[in-house]
């Protein structure tokens, strides 16, 4: 992956964070429409008028032949889920029973595996969710995770970037601060709830519950699960426990230092310290109550605007999403393989990517996987403003399984020209329903 400075074609595109992840593992999701992509790519330099209208039909059959093969998958994904789904408001003819709906719910965790694999998210290994819980939150309280509340959880996330928060610091006596944390851009959750326990009797623990989100800083990760419970913190049991001890102690200190003075003024002394102590004690108790609720309006209000998707919806913005994903890897590895641009040796250092484009270079044989990873990758860090893990390997493969680009000798790969693209897309297309052959 080679990163340069320059910027002479592409200007900078949502690069305002950088998307990189956890030790400097970058993104594979490529943040761009895929119309705008095809535009980016039209006005590249060395295109005549009638390789630009090519590209474009071109780009145009092979979204619908992506399309046709998701719609596919949607169809699969939706009956896998039908039986788990607590939002259905339609009539079940045949109903599983309890071994079917296990080995149901087995192929609708891996089905929705693989619908997030292709919308390029990570699952979230057992370390990554600790780490994310150890995270200290600017809420002021600490959240619980109860893991046994669960079935089956799976959580994923899509684009890690560092973001300002806003929150009151108690060193700067509750005054307004911000801090750059660790969030991530999306996070999809499907879980379900542990049947015959006494914290889940209330709640559903036959259906599956699928949840996505945006902009979720990590140490507020937690808010998101159910059965997450509020405890409370060592400072803020220091807060209410420790006057009240004190209190109780210099008062007995005083009643028996004192036990020589008059007793009726005495008892009065150790009646208003013990008062004064025991009512600071309440007083932050109270206080804890209230930053507690406040932080369950915040947590309301957050959710609300963070929540983009559920159950069924998510399955549905996912495919679309992981479809356009598909789309936007097979279309830069045509583009690049078609052009046939001079990749070897490409690094900062040398011929910028308009320059190379211009002298429109055609080396013998094709590129190897790795040269058109490269060219790849350089044009979105040009673009993009941030590095990003082109998927070369995942890419030929579909453009391979479509017929559109071999491999030679060497392990290196060539495209078919646009007019042959279009002739093999036009062909596969109208073998997609052959019923007049079949008659």
């Amino acid at each position: 992956m080679s990163k340069t400075n320059g910027m002479d074609t592409c200007n900078k595109a949502n690069g305002a964070n950088n998307a990189t992840g956890e030790a400097g593992n970058l993104e594979h999701f490529i943040p761009w429409r895929k119309a705008e992509l095809i535009d980016r790519l039209c006005v590249q330099p060395g295109l005549t008028a009638a390789e630009q209208d090519g590209f474009r039909r071109f780009c145009t059959l092979l979204d619908a032949t992506l399309h046709f093969e998701y719609l596919a998958q949607f169809e699969n994904l939706k009956n896998a889920y039908a039986p788990f789904d607590p939002d259905a408001d339609t009539l079940t003819l045949n109903k599983l029973n309890f071994s079917e709906r296990q080995t149901q719910l087995d192929v609708l965790f891996e089905r929705f595996t693989w619908l997030l694999e292709r919308a390029n998210f990570r699952r979230l290994t057992q370390e990554d969710l600790q780490r994310a819980l150890d995270s200290v939150s600017h809420h002021g309280l600490s959240l619980e995770v109860d893991f046994d509340f669960f079935e089956r959880l799976e959580i994923y996330s899509r684009g890690e970037v560092m973001q300002t928060q806003r929150y009151r610091n108690w060193k700067r006596l509750y005054q307004m601060d911000e801090a750059q944390v660790p969030t991530f851009q999306r996070l999809a959750l499907i879980f379900r709830l542990r049947a015959g326990r006494h914290n889940t009797r209330n709640f559903d623990t036959q259906d599956v519950f699928i949840k996505l989100f945006k902009d979720i800083p990590k140490p507020d990760l937690e808010m998101l699960l159910p059965g997450t419970r509020v405890k409370m913190s060592l400072k803020d049991r220091i807060k209410i426990v420790m006057p009240t001890v004190s209190g109780v102690a210099v008062s007995i200190y005083k009643a028996l230092k004192g036990a020589l003075l008059a007793a009726a003024a005495g008892i009065y002394g150790i009646l208003v310290i013990l008062g004064v102590t025991c009512g600071y004690g309440v007083k932050s108790f109270y206080g804890y109550l209230q930053t507690k609720q406040k932080y369950q309006l915040n947590l309301t209000e957050s959710l609300y605007y963070q929540n983009l998707d559920n159950n069924a919806g998510v399955i549905s913005r996912l495919l679309d999403e992981a479809e356009e994903q598909e789309n936007r890897e097979a279309v830069l590895a045509y583009y690049f393989l078609w052009r046939k641009l001079d990749v070897r040796g490409s690094t900062a250092d040398e011929l910028g990517w308009q320059n190379r484009a211009a002298q429109n270079t055609f080396p013998a044989g094709g590129f190897t996987a790795e040269e058109l990873d490269r060219r790849i990758e350089q044009f979105l860090s040009e673009c993009l403003g941030r590095p990003i893990d082109f998927e070369v390997d995942d890419a030929l493969a579909k453009l391979i399984r479509m017929n559109l680009v071999r491999q030679v000798v060497g392990g290196r790969y060539i495209a078919l020209s646009l007019a042959e693209a279009l002739e093999t897309l036009d062909r596969a297309w109208d073998n997609y329903f052959p019923y007049n052959a079949a008659a």
